[in-house]
């Protein structure tokens, strides 16, 4: 570190580009990184859900929760297994190891799951085995209103606009919310059905018989062949009404003779409303992967393509958008970044009081910031609440070397008169070690963070990396552009330092030439020697003193420790004095204060 700081002092345009290219890639990288609210953390869980209409949960359990779990409790890394049973669902849900691969362990489940099929009722419905998502809630709803009936609502929103939304790019899962779909309603009256003795079920497999298109084969000609299809399925409430459905001495019995069909809409299964009026309601889920606010900006966009293509009258309004959280979010989490930057830098100027110096030292965060985009964006991040958050808490860390290296090129300028140059490269090599342990012990407590065998491991996993790359990227910047700069722009201040210096020499000099001719005179006046050669000791003797010290190179007085930093000097100092003097009693304060972290962690409570 000590001959790159050489090199940059003596060649600063290879500093400035070595930064600079860092820089550079950083901002590129910037405009590519996703905006997410969270990072994607894929948690080892797996769900199989299960419907069996009609059935109790006494009967689910029995029935299909029993077998399900019985089968994929052979499934290796499990470590966890339970299942929900309710009125005619059944959800197994199984959690495993966190070091099991979560897409290997999901396709095992369907393996043990498809191997069961033939035990569960016939009236079941096909298992669902997915993976758990964190994001699986919608990214945006859309609220579609208007003054005509839900049914024809439903129609639109399902024909033109859910068709429309699912091509956009990202989204995985439209759901369409409080919607009445077009059905054809068959009332069926029991007394009329025992009238013909007609079991019910006589009626079902006549419908599911006769309304369906079922295929009639081929017609083979001389020259050609043909594929026939029997077009049976029913469009409308008559052609239900005159469905045959059994017969009795000869004559047809039909629908309308057992009861009636009516063109109508399905039952009410969920309920949406906006501002007191029914409304249908598109819930937009994303694809596992894609980036939140991406999904969301290409569905706006898609929304201002669809307004044209539907009624005037039909509003579309975005209820709930998760972007704008995110936007929020970031925001402040920009603005505290921003103001975090200031603080540092006017910190800096209140202690050094030199605009030089706070330059010099604040220039350290833009470029430790916005260099760590570049290894976020090669690493996949994107920046979210965790990312952000390390970058906020490293303003005050990436800081903290060129400070240090900073501070002491400053006291060797003022304190030992050096040239900015040579404070630069001899204050560098003495505080390199120092400055290199520190960062390195900070990299040593973050990066650990990011590799926790736990869940929130997985969630800071983006966390200790970007603290991690922010501090040592601040570590080049201190061996790199802090003493090039600080070698240039503290010229001023040597020269400054060094004119202060001399006056002040000069002034010692004339009065200490005053003082030794007036005192030489009155000794030898006392002492009866008119020649003036007395000598008084308390006088004459402070500026040879003080000539003698600086020609020997030992550190003159700081200009810059005066007034109220000189009361923080002397505390110190004095608190420091104190401590050496009573090593036995800072020993056991010490170990006390350490030995009562232990009481103080049982007494907090834990989530």
């Amino acid at each position: 570190m000590q001959k790159l700081a050489e090199i940059s002092i003596k060649r600063p345009v290879f500093a400035s580009m070595l930064i600079l290219a860092l820089v550079v890639v950083g901002a590129a990288a910037y405009f590519r990184l996703g905006v997410d609210r969270l990072p994607e953390v894929d948690l080892p869980t797996v769900s199989i859900r299960t419907t069996l209409p009609g059935a109790g949960p006494e009967e689910v359990e029995t029935q299909v929760s029993e077998i399900i779990e019985e089968a994929v409790n052979t499934v290796e890394g499990i470590d966890e297994l339970r299942s929900i049973s309710g009125t005619g669902s059944s959800i197994v849900i199984v959690r495993f190891n966190l070091d099991r691969n979560v897409d290997v362990a999901a396709q095992d489940v369907r393996d043990r799951v498809a191997s069961v099929l033939r035990q569960l009722p016939e009236d079941v419905e096909p298992p669902i085995v997915s993976k758990f998502d964190n994001d699986s809630e919608p990214v945006i709803t859309i609220a579609v209103s208007a003054d005509r009936p839900l049914r024809e609502l439903t129609e639109i929103a399902e024909t033109t606009i859910k068709e429309q939304l699912e091509r956009s790019t990202g989204v995985g899962e439209v759901n369409v919310v409080g919607g009445r779909r077009r059905t054809v309603n068959v009332w069926v009256d029991a007394e009329k059905l025992v009238a013909y003795q007609v079991p019910i079920t006589a009626v079902r497999d006549a419908i599911a018989r006769q309304n369906a298109d079922v295929p009639g084969g081929q017609v083979t000609g001389p020259s050609r062949e043909l594929t026939l299809r029997t077009m049976g399925r029913f469009t409308s409430a008559e052609q239900f009404n005159n469905l045959v459905v059994d017969t009795r001495n000869g004559q047809p019995i039909r629908i309308k003779d057992v009861g009636r069909a009516e063109d109508g809409s399905a039952e009410e299964r969920s309920a949406s409303r906006l501002n007191g009026q029914a409304t249908v309601t598109l819930e937009i889920r994303r694809q596992s992967g894609a980036n939140t606010v991406a999904v969301i900006e290409g569905i706006k966009a898609r929304l201002d393509e669809l307004r044209p293509q539907v009624p005037q009258d039909v509003r579309l309004e975005v209820i709930r958008d998760q972007s704008r959280y995110i936007y929020n979010a970031l925001h402040e989490i920009n603005i505290h970044l921003v103001l975090g930057s200031i603080l540092a830098c006017l910190v800096v100027l209140a202690f050094m009081r030199s605009w030089r110096s706070t330059v010099i030292a604040g220039v350290a965060i833009p470029t430790s910031v916005v260099a760590t985009f570049g290894m976020m964006w090669a690493l996949d991040f994107t920046l979210n609440s965790v990312t952000m958050l390390a970058l906020v808490l490293m303003v005050g860390i990436v800081i903290d070397d060129a400070i240090v290296v900073l501070e002491n090129i400053f006291r060797f300028v003022e304190e030992k008169r050096m040239s900015a140059f040579q404070a630069a490269r001899a204050a560098t090599a003495e505080i390199g070690l120092a400055v290199l342990a520190t960062t390195l012990s900070l990299v040593v407590i973050f990066i650990p963070v990011s590799f926790m065998s736990s869940v929130s491991g997985r969630f800071l996993y983006q966390f200790g990396l970007t603290a991690a790359v922010s501090v040592m990227v601040s570590l080049l910047v201190s061996f790199t552009l802090t003493p090039m700069m600080s070698a240039r722009l503290l010229r001023g201040e040597a020269r400054k330092l060094r004119e202060q210096h001399e006056r002040a020499e000069a002034e010692r000099g004339r009065v200490g030439e005053g003082a030794s001719g007036g005192t030489g005179a009155g000794n030898g006046r006392a002492n009866g020697d008119g020649n003036g050669n007395g000598h008084a000791p308390g006088n004459g003797s402070p500026p040879l003193a003080a000539s003698q010290a600086n020609a020997a190179g030992t550190p003159a007085a700081s200009t810059s420790r005066k007034g109220f930093y000189s009361y923080l000097d002397r505390g110190y100092t004095w608190m420091l004095g104190l401590a050496m003097r009573h090593r036995i009693a800072m020993t056991v304060l010490a170990l006390l204060v350490i030995a009562s972290s232990y009481p103080l962690y049982k007494s907090v409570l834990l989530e």
